[in-house]
């Protein structure tokens, strides 16, 4: 009976688990190393608090925190922040926000997707207007909702997770009601 071996199918499962794990940890760690870049102290700090409070809810360990924290402070470091604007199906305004160290092929990598999923690359300013900062300046809200097809929602979601399964990006926001 080939395949039913009890700890193939637990080792199969935790690597799958731990993998997500992983991308998850490494793109807080990221998102903190950059929001440390100007202050490193979080009570100083909101953007960095409230990505500590992230991480620690994902279960980060300490020392990762503060060796994030400690390498933003590094010169060497080159990690920055972007934000990107595209346009699904149906015009529907969405914002990618990434954190990376090359900026270029993390657009490229951006675009290649966008592409594949019958989205559109939008200049800079084009789509901000649709959307306001919330939460201490760190969350994008839509000012205006849009009701969606079934077949484009399935679209957009499909969208969204090729886009998070990018370890540069951190956040995608989206004005489609789903």
């Amino acid at each position: 009976m080939a395949g039913h071996s009890h700890w193939k199918q637990i080792k199969s499962k935790k690597l799958i688990t731990d993998q997500k794990k992983s991308k998850t940890v490494s793109k807080l760690l990221n998102a903190i190393s950059a929001a440390a870049r100007g202050e490193p102290n979080p009570q100083f700090n909101p953007r960095l608090r409230t990505t500590i409070e992230k991480a620690r809810a994902a279960n980060v360990p300490q020392d990762n925190i503060e060796r994030a924290i400690k390498r933003s402070q590094e010169t060497d470091d080159k990690l920055e922040e972007i934000t990107l604007e595209a346009y699904g199906p149906e015009g529907v305004a969405i914002i990618i926000e990434a954190v990376t160290n090359n900026k270029n092929r993390t657009v490229q990598e951006i675009k290649t997707i966008l592409k594949n999923c019958a989205a559109k690359w939008a200049e800079p300013g084009s789509v901000l207007w649709a959307f306001e900062k919330t939460d201490n300046q760190t969350k994008w809200t839509a000012k205006f909702k849009k009701e969606l097809s079934q077949e484009n929602e399935k679209q957009i979601k499909k969208l969204i997770a090729e886009l998070e399964t990018n370890e540069d990006i951190q956040e995608t926001y989206t004005n489609a009601t789903i």
